[in-house]
């Protein structure tokens, strides 16, 4: 868990990106408490991803800071940014595994790009982390021979591979059975817990979310709507969150798309 002594590992503040007019993000901030796992929430489009993007430096802010272990990954230059990296861990959604290689050459490739290990060290660290995440028995078989939750599971031993001090999860448990996403859900605790990681879960999922977070931020209108324990937001009383948190079809977020009214669209006959 992390010590109130030590500061966040991520800091994002007042943070402002969008494409062109279209802002994503505005005057945004929050923080990510080191060794601890923060589920990043909201409704769709709501920008959950593009803070992923922002942390690891895909795409840059257009005003504000984003400090990594006190750096600020907006302002890094190519090497600085490319180190940074190298304490990141991404596990994409869907896993987006190599489909040409193996299970265990998918775990080996970010050693292979960015280690001058020798391929004993290599094979012995590979098995390793596939044996944390119970697949060390299929380290011979292609993606196309397992299953999706097996590959989900596949990438992770990848995105720990390198050790790092943050792993960031996009949609996890998209597509998942239940026993998958059960068995997701305890590895992203577990590993955060004995390996003294941080991470950040984007995710939809809000009871499996909630069983394995520290800490969730959910965003709306391009900022943070609330924070908080999922205690503390599975009893507040803003109607936004109440609505997101129970799963109800209609509140802030409207069932029924901007129209007309019903009588004024039935009096619309054709010509």
């Amino acid at each position: 868990m992390n010590s109130p002594s030590l500061p966040p590992l991520v800091e994002l503040r007042d943070l402002t990106f969008g494409y062109g007019d279209r802002v994503i993000l505005k005057h945004l901030s929050f923080n990510v408490p080191r060794g601890q796992v923060t589920a990043l929430m909201g409704v769709s489009g709501g920008g959950k991803t593009t803070v992923l993007r922002l942390m690891g430096g895909q795409i840059r802010a257009s005003q504000g800071q984003l400090l990594f272990d006190g750096q600020d990954v907006t302002t890094l230059q190519q090497d600085a940014l490319y180190a940074a990296r190298r304490r990141m861990g991404m596990l994409f959604q869907f896993g987006a595994l190599f489909t040409d290689m193996s299970v265990f050459d998918n775990v080996a490739f970010p050693l292979r790009e960015h280690t001058a290990l020798s391929e004993v060290l290599i094979r012995d660290i590979v098995l390793m982390k596939l044996d944390a995440v119970g697949l060390r028995g299929a380290r011979d078989l292609l993606p196309s021979e397992i299953s999706g939750g097996m590959s989900r599971r596949v990438a992770l031993a990848r995105a720990i591979a390198l050790d790092p001090d943050l792993i960031m999860y996009d949609e996890p448990f998209a597509g998942l059975d239940p026993i998958s996403l059960g068995t997701a859900a305890r590895l992203i605790r577990r590993l955060n817990d004995s390996l003294g990681i941080t991470s950040v879960v984007v995710s939809h999922d809000v009871n499996e979310t909630f069983e394995i977070a520290d800490h969730v931020v959910i965003l709306a209108n391009g900022g943070v709507a609330a924070q908080g324990t999922p205690a503390e937001l599975r009893d507040s009383s803003d109607p936004l969150i109440h609505q997101f948190v129970h799963g109800l079809s209609d509140g802030p977020v409207p069932f029924h798309y901007p129209a007309p009214s019903v009588a004024e669209d039935y009096e619309r006959r054709p010509a």
